[in-house]
């Protein structure tokens, strides 16, 4: 390629910085005005209300305050049957009226039995009237007006209340589904018919009560047990931060170790795999092939044969080799590596303040997020209550049309459709606002991920300038400048918000096609249309692919930005060909880092996540009486083992982030400077002594 042009003066992260990218920093801020803009907005269109309360068919919530439904909190059905019809699905409503009360009702009754006994037994028609229309006290009425008009309900079944809605009690003994201890009850047109017909009408709701007890459950354990979950994760923290001080003394040994123990397991595999083979020798039936057998559901029949372990023993031969091979090949790419690692390991110890970085980063996600479900719970509950015409004993032209609860008793619709009800459907709205709402709902998606990728590039940027200061200190640690970290983070918010902002743009645009492909492939489930989903496929592949190049592209700019302070495309395009023109070590200093980092993880979240399972199953005797009491003492342990290993995670990012610049500063150490007085290296040591004496001239 042409000629890089090199400043013979450059001494590390350049500080006469100018602002990069204005236009997109100009247009991020504008973004961001305007995603502050819509959250007023849904916030004050929005009532997160509608989510927590029920609504009646007359457009109330149950137990609002200072509403005649102030103490009715609990929502009834007067026809559960309805609710499984397919019309739920289309309506997303039950077609049947709904009413608020103060509690469900206890026994089984119909309308008929209640009307024809009032006058001798006034007590059970005071107590079915509660679960009528308000104020509706006519018992002379015919019965089947009132059923027409839904007076009250045709019947009342003993229910209790879930998520603040009646539903049928259901037992179950002796493996038959009761509802107070009966299997059959009647229908308020005089039918008699099976409990089962309830339990279709209330089948999703049930899976969801046991969900909820256990839920209960889960809380409870972490009531009980949130303290020792911290102390936990604390432990954690303390041994990652071990973990990555360790490094630059047990970084060689860890991995010659693991190299060495893994080439020791596959010969002794080889080895083992010989002397089955050899043992089954002469033994009947052992020398069928697989393809005599056939397929068989018990994997112990193969190993009864000699076929089995040859083959074994051939894969196990093959894996030895290549890895015999690539250790002879690269040894010296693998010892420039673990020497970079070290190095890592050794600024690590120089900046101590890196390591607790991630808090910022997570807080800022944190805000993210949380700004973002709230606006898009407000943007989900910002519709008007919708009403539509529900006719139920008549076939009418006028059902699911919407209407005005105030005008419809004057419309021609009530004389046309005896009976029909203008009642709640659901919350939506014909306004401009209300039609957008799902161009609103992805713009608060997309600009969520923006400003989450913005947050991580901030972090990497920052974390980069801070290690590329270390790297490029003459004489370490005298040369490193004051305030790494924060000088840094002020370099690239004041000159680089631009850069960062354009990197996040380009990765948010990748993410947000990923979530609408998603979306689609979760839509078309049901479509059994075997080309639209290998097209879905392909392409949700491709762009997990694009995503996770940008990522890598993405990162390596911002360390030159970081060093250098040019734009985000000049940086992107310089990280890449500098990491072109070193490939292979590349290649092999991701993977060693990649391993020796996810050995880490594994080390911190598997250590944590014994002594968690010691404590909590009350195996240690120390603690034996300080552990609590739980009703599934997995909750506290998994939570304990993923907390660990993103504690983990976090501290070890930020080593994988420094080894990654110190690699881009080598790189580019080697290609300025020769060694000699004139232009000294700025590596380790270390680093020289490895490359030998060789006298390394700039590559032009």
């Amino acid at each position: 390629g042409e000629p890089r042009k090199f400043d013979p003066k450059f001494r590390g992260p350049i500080h006469n910085r100018h602002c990069t990218d204005i236009i997109c920093c100009v247009i991020f801020i504008v973004v961001i005005l305007g995603y502050i803009a819509l959250g007023v907005v849904a916030w004050v269109h929005g009532d997160p209300r509608k989510v927590i309360y029920p609504t009646d068919s007359y457009g109330q919530f149950c137990g609002q305050r200072d509403t005649l439904n102030e103490n009715k909190t609990i929502l009834f059905y007067f026809n559960i049957l309805k609710c499984a019809s397919p019309a739920v699905l289309l309506n997303l409503q039950c077609p049947t009226t709904q009413l608020c009360v103060s509690k469900c009702p206890d026994r089984f009754a119909t309308y008929i039995e209640v009307q024809a006994s009032y006058r001798y037994k006034s007590d059970q028609w005071n107590y079915f009237r509660q679960f009528c229309r308000p104020g509706f006290n006519n018992p002379r009425k015919s019965v089947a007006e009132v059923l027409r008009d839904e007076d009250c309900p045709s019947m009342i079944i003993p229910s209790r209340p879930f998520l603040k809605r009646c539903f049928p009690d259901f037992s179950t003994k002796n493996g038959v589904l009761t509802v107070a201890n009966q299997t059959t009850f009647k229908d308020g047109s005089g039918k008699t018919r099976n409990v089962t017909d309830l339990r279709e009408a209330a089948n999703g709701i049930n899976n969801v009560l046991d969900a909820r007890s256990i839920g209960m459950k889960i809380f409870e354990d972490y009531a009980i047990s949130w303290y020792w979950i911290l102390i936990g994760l604390f432990i954690a923290m303390m041994l990652s931060l071990l973990f990555l001080v360790l490094l630059r003394f047990t970084a060689g040994v860890l991995f010659w170790i693991f190299i060495f123990g893994v080439i020791g397991i596959i010969g002794y595999g080889i080895w083992h795999c010989y002397w089955e083979y050899d043992h089954l020798k002469g033994i009947p039936g052992s020398d069928l092939t697989v393809y005599d057998i056939g397929f068989q559901t018990d994997f112990k029949v193969y190993l009864q044969l000699r076929q089995t372990w040859l083959a074994f023993m051939i894969i196990l031969c093959g894996v030895e080799v290549i890895i015999i091979l690539m250790l002879i090949f690269l040894r010296n790419r693998i010892r420039i590596a673990i020497a970079l690692l070290k190095e890592g390991s050794r600024a690590i110890g120089y900046i101590m303040s890196t390591l607790f970085y991630p808090i910022v980063t997570f807080l800022l996600i944190a805000i993210c997020i949380s700004y973002w479900a709230v606006t898009a719970v407000f943007l989900a509950t910002s519709g008007e209550p919708v009403y539509k015409v529900m006719a139920n004993q008549t076939v009418c032209k006028y059902a699911n049309l919407t209407c005005d609860p105030e005008t419809f008793n004057t419309t021609n619709v009530t004389k046309l459709c005896p009976g029909a009800q203008c009642t709640f459907a659901f919350y939506g709205g014909e306004s401009l606002y209300h039609k957008y709402i799902f161009i609103f709902q992805l713009a608060n998606a997309f600009v969520f991920l923006w400003l989450v990728n913005f947050a991580i590039a901030l972090g990497q940027c920052t974390l980069a300038g801070a290690f590329a200061s270390y790297y490029w200190a003459y004489r370490k640690p005298a040369d490193i400048p004051l305030w790494p970290l924060f000088s840094s983070f002020g370099r690239a918010i004041r000159y680089h918000t631009g850069s960062l902002a354009f990197g996040a743009l380009i990765l948010a645009i990748v993410q947000l096609i990923r979530v609408i492909l998603e979306y689609l492939d979760h839509k078309l489930k049901g479509t059994q249309n075997s080309f639209t989903r290998f097209l879905l496929c392909c392409l949700k592949c491709c762009f997990w692919c694009l995503e996770k190049f940008l990522k890598f592209i993405n990162r390596n700019a911002y360390i030159m930005i970081a060093i250098y302070g040019k734009n985000f495309c000049t940086s992107a395009k310089e990280a890449f060909f500098l990491l072109m023109r070193n490939v292979v070590r590349v290649a092999v200093l991701d993977k060693v880092t990649d391993f020796l980092l996810f050995l880490g993880k594994i080390l911190v979240a598997g250590g944590v996540g014994v002594l968690a399972f010691f404590f909590f199953t009350q195996r240690i005797p120390i603690f034996a009486e300080e552990a609590p009491t739980l009703n599934y003492y997995w909750v506290p342990l998994l939570t304990v083992i993923i907390g660990s290993y993103l504690v983990a995670h976090g501290f070890f990012s930020v080593y994988a982030m420094c080894v990654d610049t110190l690699f881009l500063c080598f790189c580019e150490d080697l290609e300025r400077n020769d060694g000699s007085t004139a232009k000294p290296y700025f590596m380790s040591a270390s680093l020289h002594r490895i490359l030998g004496k060789k006298k390394l001239s700039p590559k032009k």
